[in-house]
């Protein structure tokens, strides 16, 4: 897929003018969102949920499937809504889908802080760069902080989005970015074409990414236009930054911010949620 390709996906309230000029008015329609309160660079929290979910099984997207009484989307920006480090919450939905409120009207899709744009693509990637270009219709800069994270992963805390942040900033000005990430507990197995073992991979120094995934919103903007131009399709931002040429921090996760991917998973998730007592958020080799 190419950005031009990309871009000819994306509504129009989605995307900034192409001009360059300083004075260039944007495209955007959709109204400013309530003032920033937190001093120097802002945190924004992206959510793309435009995808389909089709591993999971169901008959809606996973996303919008319930969990301990809700649907995991609602989960997922919960963390972010109740995080006194995150401005504003924007989750990128499909083109023409209705919108969260409506959807579901029981569902606390209407806190102050959550703003939803309509403008999806066909890739995560293709959705992310269509969120960043909706930031910037709210005011974004380059220098805030955009915070990736997948709408499958409803087990995020407020606590775990202190401890990305935290790690990060402690990096001074000019850090580059990082996301939560677990190092690898199993032993891995390399298949052959016959699906048996054909090697033993040492698991020193791997680490399993997740999400969210913290970056200046400049910088993920050149590396993922960078990215579509030479046709890569990145499955995560931290992948689009490593190629160009920044190291990101990996920052120690927690099991219970598993990606919700497969039909069983979701009675994982379901024990997790409904728990009144939170689980210890330690990190676990």
């Amino acid at each position: 897929m190419t950005q031009t390709a990309i871009i000819k996906s994306a509504p129009a309230a989605c995307l900034a003018s192409t001009k360059t000029h300083a004075n260039a008015a944007p495209t955007f329609t959709f109204p400013p969102v309530m003032p920033i309160s937190l001093p120097g660079r802002r945190r924004f929290a992206l959510i793309p949920s435009a995808g389909t979910g089709s591993r999971a099984g169901g008959d809606l997207p996973k996303q919008y499937q319930m969990i301990a009484g809700r649907p995991m989307l609602w989960h997922t920006a919960q963390a972010f809504l109740a995080s006194p480090q995150i401005d504003t919450v924007l989750v990128v939905t499909t083109p023409g889908a209705q919108p969260l409120v409506q959807r579901f009207p029981d569902g606390g899709f209407d806190a102050p802080k959550l703003v939803e744009v309509d403008c999806g693509g066909d890739s995560r990637h293709a959705s992310v760069a269509h969120g960043l270009a909706a930031l910037r219709g709210l005011g974004a800069h380059d220098d805030d902080w955009v915070l990736v994270h997948d709408a499958a992963r409803p087990g995020l805390t407020p606590a775990l989005i202190a401890r990305l942040v935290g790690a990060i900033e402690a990096e001074g000005t000019q850090a580059a970015g990082g996301i939560l990430a677990l190092p690898v507990a199993d032993t891995l197995k390399r298949a052959d074409a016959a699906q048996h073992i054909g090697a033993t991979v040492p698991r020193d120094g791997l680490w399993q990414a997740q999400t969210p995934q913290m970056f200046p919103l400049g910088l993920l903007e050149r590396a993922l236009r960078e990215a579509l131009l030479q046709h890569r399709i990145v499955t995560d931002e931290a992948s689009a930054i490593e190629a160009a040429g920044h190291p990101p921090l990996l920052v120690p996760g927690a099991l219970r911010n598993f990606k919700v991917t497969y039909p069983d998973d979701f009675a994982l998730a379901e024990a997790i949620l409904a728990q009144s007592a939170q689980p210890s958020e330690a990190p676990q080799a």
